[in-house]
């Protein structure tokens, strides 16, 4: 039976081609280009994708009610949700909370619990941004967001000026989606998803330790697992891997 929390943020969404239904639910400190830019179009040949923007202010984020916001978007009645980082964890409630809308599952990166390294990351995050120290969070974001291979092998020039191009595009509110990250426990949740679920872990994650990535696929009974070498934010490493997994996976389900 479908639950619905009275407090529901305010998204902003973006409808894409038509079919069934995908919708898109993206990282902590990401935005939907971002996390899924290149994989709208292809997604959009077949499908209807939603693709919504969590609160780009200091509005205070309760998973419950994030959730339910992402599923009172959507285009169509049923949907695949595919979601990023925090977003797995947004997914995963919405598919307890709705399972007569939820058709399937891709969690990318994703965590059922923050782990201690994580939430010690967290804190760095929230009390940089708290100080206004945009080029320390950059720096921060860029030598743990991507593998040691992916950051190495970027000349020096490209390390600044991408540590600047992060610095510039900070998503409003990042603050809050970290102190959500924090709190959110699905971890009671897995047992009872009971529709076709893909776990993707980016083996080099420096951000998520991938046990986190692991702990999904082991936890949701029936759940396929992936693994691409890469960095957390693997799509920027291995755009085509990302892209192949997530199409095969959804024809293959017929989703």
């Amino acid at each position: 039976m479908t639950n619905i929390s009275s407090q529901r943020p305010a998204l902003t969404t973006e409808i894409h081609g038509s079919g069934p239904g995908i919708v898109l639910a993206h990282g902590g400190g990401g935005r939907i280009d971002s996390n899924f830019g290149p994989l709208i179009p292809l997604l959009a040949q077949g499908h209807t994708v939603t693709a919504s923007s969590y609160p780009a202010d200091d509005t205070v984020l309760e998973l419950d009610s994030l959730a339910d916001a992402l599923v009172e978007a959507a285009a169509t009645e049923r949907f695949t949700i595919i979601g990023f980082s925090l977003g797995t964890a947004v997914a995963v409630r919405a598919a307890a909370r709705h399972p007569e809308r939820v058709s399937g599952l891709i969690l990318a990166a994703g965590i059922a619990r923050a782990d201690n390294r994580l939430r010690l990351a967290l804190d760095l995050w929230r009390s940089l941004l708290a100080a206004g120290d945009r080029e320390s969070f950059a720096r921060f974001v860029l030598g743990s967001a991507f593998s040691a291979d992916f950051v190495n092998g970027m000349p020096a020039a490209d390390v600044a000026a991408t540590v600047e191009q992060i610095a510039a595009s900070i998503p409003g509110g990042t603050a809050a989606q970290a102190a959500l990250i924090g709190t959110v426990d699905t971890t009671a949740d897995l047992p009872g998803i009971a529709v076709p679920t893909l776990a993707i872990s980016a083996s080099e994650d420096l951000l998520v330790d991938p046990a986190n990535h692991r702990f999904l696929a082991e936890r949701i009974a029936g759940a396929e697992y992936a693994e691409v070498k890469a960095g957390h934010v693997f799509m920027a490493e291995q755009p085509d891997a990302w892209h192949g997994l997530v199409l095969d996976f959804l024809e293959r389900h017929g989703l």
